[in-house]
């Protein structure tokens, strides 16, 4: 049993590295393709001065984009046809998760109660669809009164953070209850990670198209989770937003799939700084 679980993982990692290899690269040539460029622009853009829309790292520029250019995408994304088939994969891959990994969330689970007091699992209000708040599901990886003067952004070597924590935080296994959301219909696999109603509030004052993040359903994983490092600041947040956007606009169930992968990458090797 155990060896059939080893091998599934191996065979995950060499699959999220094929992936990253072969998918990838071709994804990014089409980014820098001109059709794609001029196709993207605004029409009232002036074509010799504009600068490039999409990075070479797989991120927008936020300063040639209005918010029109996303509520289309999002529409897109939202359309039945689409929005049946990606709530499928959501429920596929959400189950898969929980059942695959059932013998790891246990362990967890007894890890954390053994390490300190307080519940195993716990809810934080997070901003979701349509800007709309809802309780995400998370490990508790700090101790109880971890915000006492406040919510606050987590700080690399968190003296909040328990023992525990720093493990299941740096492979996020902490993430994992959240397929619970997405079974729930709050949250789909894939998509802009949920943030805190605080710093929601605090981060669409600061940041052009922030409130883009809303027009589809977070996710418990995403392409700015695995293209860049854990932000903990309004600068992170800012890059993080520029994938976010390139995710709703390059949108595909074939980048889904890309990002799942590249995912279970991150989780094994514990890749980002958490």
């Amino acid at each position: 049993m155990y060896a059939l679980y080893v091998f599934a993982v191996a065979f995950a990692a060499l699959c999220a590295a094929a992936t990253s290899r072969l998918l990838l690269t071709p994804v990014q040539k089409r980014i820098g393709d001109t059709a794609l460029l001029r196709d993207a622009e605004p029409a009232c853009a002036d074509t010799r001065a504009a600068p490039a829309i999409v990075r070479p790292d797989g991120a927008v520029n936020t300063e040639t984009f209005d918010g029109a250019e996303f509520e289309a995408a999002a529409a897109l994304m939202n359309a039945r046809q689409t929005a049946v088939l990606k709530r499928f994969f959501d429920i596929l891959f959400s189950l898969a998760l929980i059942l695959f990994l059932a013998p790891l969330l246990a362990l967890t689970a007894i890890a954390i109660k053994l390490d300190s007091a307080g519940p195993i699992l716990y809810r934080q209000r997070r901003v979701g669809f349509g800007g709309k708040e809802f309780e995400v599901f998370k490990f508790r990886s700090m101790i109880t009164d971890a915000e006492a003067n406040g919510p606050q952004y987590a700080a690399l070597k968190d003296a909040r953070i328990t023992r525990t924590g720093r493990i299941i935080r740096k492979y996020r296994i902490d993430e994992i209850p959240q397929a619970i959301n997405v079974l729930r219909g709050e949250m789909s696999f894939v998509g802009p990670r949920p943030e805190r109603p605080e710093f929601v509030r605090e981060l669409e004052q600061e940041i052009p198209l922030y409130h883009c993040r809303h027009l589809i359903k977070p996710g418990i994983t995403g392409w700015a989770q695995v293209k860049y490092e854990y932000a903990a600041s309004v600068e992170g947040a800012r890059t993080k937003l520029r994938y976010d956007l390139y995710y709703m606009r390059h949108f595909s169930p074939l980048l889904d799939i890309v990002i799942v992968l590249m995912t279970v990458r991150v989780a094994l090797f514990g890749l980002g700084s958490r």
